[in-house]
């Protein structure tokens, strides 16, 4: 059946419903439209919030890697001997504690097992006493 086999009222009543879905259509694509379009802005916000982030990330990490230089080189300078488990240390940390070592003059021992010493003691000789008369 070709158009002109259709009756007059049911070609209008098809066409009524054409643009019906067409009006529907459109308000549709104008709701996508806005839909993207916010999630494109929500998109920038978060990008531009996961760099806040991982800059303050990187602040804090800095600040705890200073604090703990600072422990590590009062903890170094108050001991007699320094330990080391050569797997435990990171390249910087193990270069850090060879020069303060050398620096302070302190005994480094390095070791690979943590069994290797098991009971470490240092006797510091007395204390001479000064002949007062």
């Amino acid at each position: 059946m070709d158009a002109s086999q259709v009756p007059a009222h049911d070609l209008d009543h098809l066409i009524g419903e054409h643009h019906a879905l067409m009006r529907h259509y459109g308000q549709v694509q104008l709701r996508c439209d806005e839909l993207v379009r916010a999630q494109a802005t929500e998109i920038e916000m978060l990008r531009a919030q996961v760099v806040r982030l991982r800059a303050a990330v990187i602040v804090r990490d800095t600040a705890l890697a200073w604090a703990q230089e600072h422990r590590l080189e009062d903890s170094l300078v108050a001991a007699d001997l320094v330990i080391c488990q050569t797997g435990c240390l990171s390249h910087g940390a193990y270069w850090r504690v060879q020069d303060t070592c050398r620096r302070t003059g302190k005994v480094c021992v390095l070791v690979e097992e943590p069994d290797a010493v098991r009971i470490v003691r240092i006797h510091h000789p007395p204390a001479r006493e000064t002949a007062s008369g």
